[in-house]
């Protein structure tokens, strides 16, 4: 019984680990504290149930009561009976939160807020899960079977992740689900009797089972395979490779624009990488009623960090149904007018978001999975991705009078749009000194958006160009403001932090410039149309865009009366509304060609910005690493060469013969003095000789035996190959007797030429092997490959030894064993 409420306890923990996945798509921890309050009651009554001794039947019925109770009082409908009793209102208001879980799962993107519904669905489903795990675990003792419940648990966040869920998660959960089976295992050896070894040997009961030492091994082993092996497969996963790659919160990135859920898209990376380009392809087609439209436009970044502009989660109803009209702001000086367009998406351009003209009213051809945030006026999912679709949508352009902008009063303090995009992060001095010499004097807060919007002109000093220089004021914006030369990225991010200083909310948009590419009402709109504005809320109007790039920077650039060009040579007819590239500047050529702007910008939506080049060369990379390649392949032929020189580069030292001139008054004669040989360094040479023989019959794969004696090994040698070759008979003969002298002889054998019996042996085996054995003898030697994987052979022994001295020293304090000696006392 005692072994039943362990493994109930395991059991309702491995349960609470394997819902880690779930952390992927909450906002906060509430759904653990609830789900493990759920799992806690659950346990518990099934403990109490077996401690009376209930069949299993009756043990399911309790903990589902239980998990009932846990619920009523985890989420009340305020009809209960002493606060925890549920009634028929109770089980109707969970009906209601099914029917909401199912309709914030469709409204919210990843991460969810804690909503009730959401919540909801989420501790009911752990509880049930820990239903299922205790039966089978505890209940039919099939623990490997409660891996399926657990594993229902994480293939919800695999379903509504685009990418892929996070992998600590996954190793939480199977940490877990191994616990509950080591803890089935023991138990059921327990009952067994005693443990032992593989070889009989009894263990004592602080010491760990060899047997079990080796399962956890290969658990360990299978987790990091599990998680490891996805990583190298192309195709098994998007999310992991990118995250590791861009850090936490950031969400595309791959050049096309594509990747993960709206919320977690780092906008001005996933920019970079169309932008940056050097071929140009066609992203979108645009067809619509509107003779001069503004941008196409498919997100927003309204958060402002020290790094920069960032997206906020977007959060929305399905588009397929009706939208917020416009038209309840409509007032006087305010025009609206509305146009229908069909949007093309072409398979070069694959994201979770969506393009779509500001305030669409209703959408066609797309489904539920497509929804749109009205706050942020923009149209995303979390399950489906833009690529190749068509669709047709109605929407309403407004234009505005600078009177009806001037007449938007403030908006109050605590209001929350004031209050969340208003933010910036600490104070820059500079950028105050600057807004406040800008506004000073202004009284409606148009004409303080409209004062800091002209400030980005040509007059003061503002430029486009394809180069900027760096600060050294340490922050971006500082060093934008000062340079004043940038793309539409530093213009757009730069006005919207002026605008927030000034106490106005404000954010940076994305999306399409109209491009040059236009046939009738039909545009073409390309990678090096991406283009960053600014938006800037009035109060009772809504977001008013604002475009401080210079038009003349920006191919296809859309102007307003209530923001005309400050760089053109005359104002905007006020009458228009709308107007199109300043006169006399080319809408196909831009400062660099036709349609080449911003074709820099940098991540993070920072202010900063780095001189966009042609694409580098590849070949130089490729001769690089080929290089590498050759030097990598080259090191054991090198290492061979340098031991063959080592070895034949000293003297043999076996006599000195020298002669000397000997005058005694007579004639003189040469006399011939032998001086006596060096018997340390004769052995040295002899044993370096016979080693090089050793390597050069491996590299020609020549069988080699360490148990012959030198002169079994020559007589071998010669016997085998060298039947016919007078020279290499008697050479490796030489080799042999001088390495049998070295080692057994009082004296060695000096004065013999070694180095050339070594020449003509290696010779003679060379002309004797085929073209691979002699390739491979010259590039890959064998004798280098054997002694390196002999050495890693060795090292590993050692580590080995090691490792288990250190492990035996370490479990003289092993609490287990000190526990059990003094029970023994």
């Amino acid at each position: 019984m005692i072994a039943s409420r362990n493994i109930g306890v395991v059991a309702a923990a491995a349960t609470v680990l394997a819902a880690a996945p779930l952390s992927a798509i909450f906002q906060s921890w509430t759904w653990l504290i609830e789900s493990v309050i759920a799992v806690a009651v659950v346990a518990g009554v099934a403990a109490l149930t077996r401690l009376a001794r209930a069949p299993l039947w009756g043990q399911v019925l309790g903990m589902l009561a239980g998990l009932i109770l846990a619920l009523t009082w985890l989420f009340p409908s305020g009809e209960e009976l002493v606060g925890v009793l549920p009634t028929p209102g109770t089980f109707a208001h969970f009906a209601d939160l099914l029917a909401g879980s199912a309709q914030d799962m469709r409204s919210y993107g990843v991460e969810v807020p804690d909503t009730d519904p959401l919540l909801f669905i989420a501790v009911l489903g752990v509880g049930a899960v820990a239903v299922l795990v205790d039966v089978l675990a505890v209940g039919l003792r099939r623990p490997a079977l409660a891996g399926l419940p657990m594993l229902a648990i994480y293939s919800v966040p695999v379903a509504v992740y685009v990418d892929s869920v996070p992998a600590t998660p996954f190793v939480v959960g199977a940490a877990g689900y191994l616990w509950l089976l080591v803890t089935d295992n023991v138990d059921r050896v327990r009952r067994f009797g005693r443990r032992f070894t593989g070889d009989g040997r009894d263990i004592d009961v602080w010491e760990a089972s060899p047997l079990a030492s080796a399962g956890r091994r290969l658990a360990a082993v299978g987790v990091a395979l599990a998680v490891a092996l996805p990583l190298a497969v192309p195709g098994m996963t998007g999310g992991l490779l990118d995250s590791l790659s861009r850090g936490p919160g950031n969400g595309t990135g791959n050049g096309t624009g594509s990747g993960g859920n709206s919320g977690r898209i780092d906008l001005f990376a996933s920019l970079a990488g169309q932008l940056n380009q050097s071929q140009v392809s066609d992203l979108v087609k645009v067809t619509t009623s509107e003779p001069n439209p503004f941008y196409l436009r498919y997100a927003v970044a309204d958060e402002l960090r020290p790094t920069g502009f960032q997206a906020r989660n977007p959060s929305g109803r399905p588009t397929n149904r009706d939208l917020p009209n416009p038209a309840d702001r409509a007032g006087p000086g305010v025009q609206q007018t509305t146009y229908r367009a069909t949007v093309e998406v072409t398979k070069s351009l694959s994201m979770s978001l969506m393009p779509v003209y500001a305030e669409p009213v209703r959408t066609e051809d797309l489904n539920g999975n497509w929804l749109y945030d009205p706050n942020q006026q923009v149209v995303f999912s979390n399950r489906e991705n833009s690529r190749g679709r068509k669709y047709s949508f109605d929407y309403v352009r407004s234009t505005y009078t600078p009177a009806a902008l001037r007449a938007a009063q403030p908006l109050p303090a605590d209001h929350p749009v004031r209050r969340q995009l208003t933010s910036t992060p600490g104070p820059v001095p500079e950028v105050e000194d600057l807004v406040k010499g800008l506004i000073q004097d202004k009284r409606t807060d148009y004409d303080r958006v409209l004062a800091i919007y002209q400030h980005f002109s040509a007059d003061n000093g503002f430029a486009y160009r394809l180069s900027t220089a760096s600060g050294s004021s340490g922050q971006d914006i500082v060093n934008f403001l000062t340079n004043k030369v940038g793309y539409c990225q530093q213009y757009a991010a730069a006005m919207a932090w002026l605008v927030r200083s000034a106490g106005i909310p404000a954010r940076v948009a994305f999306g399409f410039t109209n491009g040059s590419n236009r046939d009738g009402d039909t545009f073409t709109l390309t990678n090096l149309n991406l283009h960053a504005w600014t938006e800037v809320f009035f109060n009772g109007v809504g977001w008013v865009p604002f475009d401080a790039t210079p038009a003349s920077g920006v191919p296809g650039s859309t102007r307003s009366a209530w923001a005309p060009d400050t760089d053109a040579p005359e104002p905007s007819a006020p009458g228009t509304g709308v107007s199109d590239t300043p006169a006399g500047t080319d809408a196909s050529a831009g400062p660099t060609g036709p349609d080449n702007a911003d074709r820099d910008l940098d991540d993070g939506l920072s202010l900063s910005g780095t001189t966009p080049a042609e694409q580098p060369p590849v070949w130089p990379w490729w001769t690089a690493g080929l290089l590498a390649l050759l030097a990598l392949l080259a090191i054991p032929a090198l290492r061979r060469l340098a031991l063959r020189r080592r070895r034949g580069g000293g003297q043999a030292a076996s006599a000195a013969v020298a002669s000397a001139t000997v005058d005694d008054g007579a004639e003189p004669e040469t006399r011939v003095v032998v001086v006596g040989a060096d018997a340390n360094a004769a052995r040295a040479d002899a044993h370096a000789a016979w080693a090089e023989l050793l390597d050069t019959m491996v590299d020609f794969r020549i069988p080699v035996d360490m148990t012959e004696t030198p002169r079994a090994t020559a007589d071998r040698l010669v016997r085998d190959t060298f039947s016919d070759d007078t020279a290499a008979i008697g050479s490796a003969q030489l080799l042999g007797r001088a390495e049998e002298r070295a080692r057994y002889a009082r004296d060695p054998l000096t004065g013999e030429r070694l180095v050339p019996a070594l020449r003509a042996v290696r010779g003679a085996l060379a002309a004797r092997a085929d073209r691979r054995t002699r390739l491979l003898a010259a590039v890959l030697p064998p004798s280098v490959l054997l002694r390196w994987r002999t050495a890693m052979a060795d090292t590993s022994g050692r580590m080995v030894a090691l490792t288990g001295r250190t492990r035996h020293r370490l479990l003289r304090w092993n609490p287990r064993r000190l526990l059990a000696d003094r029970a023994a006392r």
